[in-house]
């Protein structure tokens, strides 16, 4: 098996088990036999959890910068629902990246700069698409409410459709689409509808 491969494939055999799991009892051992590797194989690559959670969240941070910026990119009439569309698709999408990125206790971001780049990057994707739609004077504390605002509704929304109590309570989700627009406009975070003349 070449050297990277092991590498890919611990860390998908992590990312799955993660989902099914959760990250708190991953082990090493777990790991290597999901992935069907001896059990000194991660070492190769990982020296601890630590080291393949940071792995696995510097993955998912990619892929969620680039879903965020397909987005924005893809619905100019309202970029700020498909924004929050792309997060909740990406976190039911990619729930062992998820369950991970933003648990600095296992990943330990400030400690890994490599790790802090990427995700800046995707809160870079919100804060920047706050400050266009506000307009170049709005105060910094007004783009920072914006942006935190927008992020505990994604964020919020995804956990609680991830982890099942959302659906528990208000019935099963036929359309994950039409529920995160609905809740969009609810929450007055959706793009006013042009009125016509």
């Amino acid at each position: 098996m070449a050297t990277e491969s092991l590498r890919d494939t611990v860390l998908t055999a992590a990312v799955e088990y993660i989902a099914e799991h959760g990250p708190d009892g991953l082990s090493f051992r777990q790991v290597a036999q999901a992935a069907g590797v001896s059990h000194q194989a991660p070492y190769h690559h990982f020296t601890d959890r630590r080291g393949i959670f940071q792995a696995i969240a510097a993955e998912g941070y990619e892929s969620f910068t680039n879903a965020m910026i397909d987005a924005l990119a893809g619905d100019p009439d309202d970029p700020t629902t498909a924004l929050l569309e792309a997060y909740v698709n990406f976190a039911l999408d990619h729930p062992g990246h998820f369950r991970v990125m933003f648990r600095p206790d296992l990943c330990a971001i400030a400690e890994n700069r490599e790790l802090e780049r990427v995700a800046d990057a995707s809160f870079d994707v919100l804060v920047n698409h706050v400050r266009d739609m506000l307009g170049p004077k709005a105060p910094l504390k007004d783009i920072r409410a914006r942006a935190a605002a927008m992020w505990s509704l994604a964020h919020g929304l995804s956990t609680l459709l991830i982890d099942g109590p959302l659906e528990a309570k208000i019935g099963p989700v036929s359309s994950r689409r039409a529920l995160i627009r609905s809740v969009a406009e609810q929450s007055g975070m959706a793009t006013p509808k042009k009125r016509s003349r």
